[in-house]
C-alpha cells in the first residue's frame, strides 16, 4: 500500500492518500491571500480534505488476490 497514486499506476497494488490537485489549489488560496496581504502567521493550518483510494487490478491477478466489486465501485480510480 502507497500515499502516492503514482505507485499504484507504477505496478504498486494500492495507494490511498491526499489528492494532490485540491492540496495546490489550497496553496494557491493560501498564497493569494497571504499576496492580500494578510501575516502567514495568523492563517490557519489547513488539513487535507479530499482523498483518492487507487487499485490496481493487473497487480491483484499478479499476487492472486480478488478484488470484491462492491470495493471496485467505491475506489476513485481502478487501473486494469
Amino acid at each position: 500500500m502507497y500515499h502516492f497514486r503514482e505507485f499504484a499506476a507504477a505496478g504498486g497494488l494500492v495507494s490511498y492518500g491526499i489528492d494532490f490537485s485540491d492540496a495546490y489549489r489550497l496553496v494557491g488560496v493560501y498564497a493569494g491571500r497571504i499576496l492580500k496581504g494578510e501575516k502567514p502567521a495568523d492563517l490557519p493550518v489547513l488539513q487535507p480534505t479530499k482523498f483518492e483510494l487507487v487499485i490496481n487490478l493487473k497487480t491483484a491477478k499478479a499476487l492472486g488476490l480478488t478484488i470484491p466489486l462492491t470495493l471496485q465501485a467505491a475506489v476513485n480510480e481502478v487501473i486494469e
